[in-house]
């Protein structure tokens, strides 16, 4: 395959950013998106470019690290892929593919595609610890829970923080990120003693961060990798409103 690229390229914080037209040469269809990145940089190294700096760590859709908006859509057109996970036999051959970082202020840009997502740690944070005296570990099933609630509890804990759903949110809110690490908690007979407070915080310390008020647009969810209803949301603000 051969692919025109238009990549952002950012310096640093203070530099203003330009989009850079680069061609692709002899793609192959099964590599990921982020191996064709590297295919890219180990030219431009040759030449004695700066090769372009993105965020990458396990490569198989699990750590988060992977974001960038391809074609206008955080992590590509395709439904629940990560980054890293997006193969290149989904793209024409002689495509043009634009390349750009999550936009959205609490994200500051790094450089080039690498954004500073340390107000996701924050949000956590201040969500605490469980208190509770776990002991050994129980036998299994020795703490009851409700089918329904350790589905929706499983679905949340699978959110990866990428920040795909900031990106894409036309206000830029964190809500779906915040509720997911709100809920999977909420939901269990371990988390309740702290449920209240882990609303409160959670809540207000991505407020503080400067993400966005949830509207329901919905597009949160329809990037999410993970696929992360928007009922997660409504979760979080009955806890939150619940608290106060």
């Amino acid at each position: 395959m051969n692919l025109t690229l238009k990549v952002w390229r950012q310096n640093g914080p203070s530099d203003r950013g330009r989009m850079v037209k680069y061609l692709v040469e002899d793609v192959s269809p099964d590599m990921s998106f982020l191996e064709m990145l590297d295919v890219l940089n180990e030219r431009l190294i040759l030449e004695g470019d700066d090769p372009i700096a993105f965020d990458h760590d396990c490569r198989e859709g699990i750590c988060g690290m992977c974001g960038m908006v391809i074609n206008g859509v955080a992590h590509g057109e395709q439904r629940a892929t990560t980054t890293c996970q997006l193969h290149m036999r989904h793209f024409e051959d002689g495509a043009t593919i634009t390349i750009e970082p999550w936009r959205a202020a609490p994200f500051p840009v790094v450089k080039d595609l690498v954004v500073d997502r340390s107000s996701f740690d924050r949000i956590i944070q201040a969500g605490g610890f469980i208190s509770v005296p776990a002991g050994s570990a129980p036998d299994a099933h020795a703490v009851p829970v409700k089918k329904d609630d350790a589905d929706a509890a499983f679905d949340a804990a699978t959110c990866i923080g990428c920040g795909a759903c900031v990106a894409a949110c036309p206000n830029g809110s964190a809500s779906l990120f915040t509720a997911a690490k709100i809920t999977h908690l909420g939901l269990l007979p371990q988390g309740q003693p702290e449920r209240d407070k882990r609303a409160q915080a959670m809540v207000e310390q991505m407020d503080t961060e400067g993400f966005g008020g949830c509207t329901n647009t919905g597009e949160c969810t329809a990037v999410c990798p993970k696929g992360i209803p928007l009922s997660t949301i409504t979760q979080m603000n009955h806890d939150y409103l619940k608290s106060g």
